[in-house]
């Protein structure tokens, strides 16, 4: 069966002991789940090509 891509990200997150929310308050965990977020966002681009070139960071072109 086909998931959206947003469920394998939620799966992820939940399998690495994300489940429940690590500190009291809103603005914690607020700020806690979007790193967490950017975090992984970041991974998925680097697993896609994106690289570090003179301080400036490049997608690798797409192959057709």
């Amino acid at each position: 069966r086909w998931r959206p891509p947003v469920e394998r990200a939620v799966a992820w997150l939940v399998h690495h002991g994300n489940r429940r929310l690590r500190y009291r308050g809103t603005l914690k965990n607020d700020t806690w789940l979007h790193t967490r977020a950017a975090a992984l966002n970041i991974r998925r681009l680097i697993n896609l090509g994106l690289t570090r070139i003179d301080g400036a960071w490049h997608l690798a072109p797409a192959t057709p």
